[in-house]
């Protein structure tokens, strides 16, 4: 299955903040062994690259997987699929942690950190207002203007 082009538009904005985000942690790593708080070497850049790439790529499994629950007729279907998804993808970022802990050339701080930047972008663009445009925020759906307009009595000023 591909994505489609509003969910590779958000994957590229993650991507990028992913990016930005371990770039800016290589940094602070970088100066906080300059100060004597741990070492500095290629662990850090390859537990980093490592990192943001599970992310995106845990990121992008997710849009797929709302992509192929839309799909599923049924509620309950549904909801086992997308479990099935989050369990897998948790067991995807919990395994990336314990084969950096393990294999030698990756530091285990650098490869763990950046899998909570995609969080970080998502309240970032959120709080911007970069998630919603305006013009969803000024015209809610109809669903939501019959909702207001059963209870006008009570939120009237």
């Amino acid at each position: 299955m591909e994505l489609q082009s509003a969910s590779r538009h958000e994957v590229k904005r993650i991507a990028c903040g992913t990016a930005v985000g371990g770039v800016v942690l290589v940094v602070v790593m970088y100066a906080l062994s300059k100060i004597g708080i741990g070492i500095f070497d290629y662990r850090v850049i390859t537990g980093a690259i490592g990192g943001c790439i599970v992310a995106v790529v845990n990121f992008a499994l997710m849009c797929l997987t709302i992509q192929c629950a839309v799909n599923i007729a049924e509620q309950k279907n549904m909801k086992s699929f997308i479990q099935g998804s989050y369990n897998g993808r948790l067991l995807l970022q919990a395994g990336w942690i314990v084969a950096a802990y393990l294999m030698p050339w990756f530091n285990v701080f650098a490869a763990a950190i950046p899998l909570l930047f995609p969080n970080l972008v998502i309240f970032y663009l959120q709080a911007r207002g970069k998630l919603v445009t305006p013009s969803d925020r000024k015209n809610p759906p109809p669903e939501e203007m019959e909702d207001l307009e059963d209870h006008k009595e009570t939120f009237e000023v």
